[in-house]
């Protein structure tokens, strides 16, 4: 019988925690700065986590700051193994999160769609 909360999304929730505390503390990078680490999914066998992260208020350094932070996941994995208790630590990889993005473009969207028209309601 499978659980009602399985192991990988205990630990993917378990790294979220970490890894944001990590970058917000431990990376000294500059491009690396208003990052949140928005999902962590983690492979079946536990060996990959793909980290997805977001950029406050940023519209064009997505690409640098997800760079900068493939750049450090090797130090962000080692410095995980010495805080978190797990056989093998996953590898991870880092990409930007579109989500909220989308998430904004369908509120103006849906916003646009229920205002008045101009010129609407007035009657001769």
């Amino acid at each position: 019988m499978p659980h009602a909360y399985p192991r990988k999304l205990r630990i993917g929730e378990l790294l979220q925690h970490e890894l944001a505390e990590l970058i917000r503390r431990e990376v000294k990078d500059p491009r690396v700065q208003h990052v949140t680490v928005t999902e962590v999914d983690v492979s079946p066998d536990l060996a990959h986590a793909k980290v997805l992260v977001s950029v406050l208020g940023a519209e064009g350094p997505q690409a640098e700051v997800v760079q900068a932070l493939n750049h450090a996941a090797g130090f962000l994995r080692h410095a995980l193994g010495q805080r978190v208790r797990l056989r093998a630590i996953p590898e991870l990889r880092f990409s930007y999160d579109e989500s909220l993005d989308r998430s904004a473009r369908l509120e103006a969207l849906i916003a646009r769609a229920n205002a008045p028209a101009p010129g609407a309601g007035k009657s001769k």
